[in-house]
């Protein structure tokens, strides 16, 4: 059995329709146990932090009825997992399907993501993902298991982000890559093309994340300290100004969902062609019908956040060794950035009055 509580949210308060996905009547002589160690000991790809997070969101079902993690079972409960979405059989299967594999070894692979992938199978998406793409390339390879919750990928980033992620090929380079990645001693940064324009060189963004209780498929940032949401800081860098927008680069001292676009959008620069965080709407310019044509095609030419993860470094789970990779900006961004550098060439108008 695959992990099939992963990524679950907490149900919407307006949610009513719960669906069955797995079901264990308890033995008549079972003595009072913890719910959450009970089904650690009987859900062997889902772990106990998860399944906590399952019971606290309102998913985990005695007799009918939700509980939360510290709930004891008692002989002949009847435990039920309830998620918002139709029983799917979530096996993860081989498929035939692009990789560009930037480095591979015995332990793990460095691969580059193209924008529009998912990473890995969900919700609205259970093919044709990364992790799909991964059990293909090493489909021979005995000992890798796709549905292995201890080997495969170490992290993720967004369908429409593209850029580097590292995959472990045994459960001993997971758990030591990840142990890097919890300690924040892996090295990421990004290169991002936001609103506006900075009037410093460089910055440290820090604020809380959470999902947004407004719109869930959104996270929103809270101030630091707070008891809602994730820590969560981010570095950034001007590499080249346009005035409207810029380039800047991104280096994650955290690694939160959506991270970089939530901190972006707090500060007032979303990243551009970011529909989710107001990336598509024109926020910086004028109101010119030459200049909205401008700004359409640019859309057209990167048509998702101008995002991508350009440099990953970690010190290799065997060896010891640092390994440092890089990845160009791929084709889309790179015609974006081009057009903006020929707008700027050529227009009269003064970009950084505003």
């Amino acid at each position: 059995m695959t992990d099939i509580i992963a990524d679950i949210d907490e149900i919407d308060e307006e949610e009513q329709l719960l669906y069955e996905h797995w079901k264990v009547v308890v033995d008549g002589g079972q003595q009072p146990l913890r719910i959450d160690k009970y089904l650690a000991e009987r859900m062997q790809h889902s772990s106990r932090n998860r399944i906590q997070t399952a019971a606290d969101a309102g998913f985990i079902h005695v007799n009918g009825k939700p509980v939360k993690s510290n709930y004891k079972v008692r002989p002949l409960d009847a435990i039920s997992l309830m998620l918002d979405r139709p029983k799917h059989d979530s096996t993860i299967q081989a498929e035939d399907i692009p990789l560009e594999v930037i480095y591979e070894d015995a332990d793990l692979m460095v691969v580059n993501k193209p924008a529009g992938l998912v990473v890995h199978p969900g919700a609205g998406n259970f093919h044709g993902t990364l992790i799909n793409a991964v059990a293909w390339h090493l489909k021979d390879l005995p000992s890798f298991d796709p549905n292995d919750p201890e080997v495969g990928l170490v992290h993720r980033i967004d369908k429409d982000t593209s850029g580097l992620l590292v995959v472990a090929k045994t459960p001993e380079a997971k758990t030591k890559l990840g142990a890097q990645f919890f300690n924040k001693t892996t090295h990421r940064s990004y290169n991002a093309l936001v609103w506006g324009n900075f009037i410093e060189d460089e910055g440290r963004i820090e604020g809380n994340i959470a999902r947004d209780p407004k719109d869930r498929l959104r996270m929103t940032v809270f101030e630091p300290g707070s008891s809602a949401g994730k820590p969560a800081v981010t570095h950034y860098r001007v590499i080249e100004r346009f005035g409207y927008v810029t380039l800047v680069e991104c280096i994650l001292e955290t690694g939160r969902t959506h991270q970089i676009r939530a901190h972006m959008k707090r500060i007032g620069h979303p990243l551009f062609g970011d529909e989710r965080y107001g990336g598509t709407e024109i926020l910086r310019g004028n109101r010119s019908t030459t200049y909205k044509a401008f700004i359409q095609n640019c859309f057209k030419l990167c048509s998702r956040q101008a995002l991508h993860a350009r440099t990953l470094g970690f010190v290799h789970p065997r060896t010891g060794r640092q390994m440092d990779f890089s990845s160009p900006l791929p084709a889309d961004m790179e015609q974006l950035i081009a057009k903006w550098r020929g707008y700027i060439s050529g227009t009269t108008n003064n970009t950084f009055d505003e």
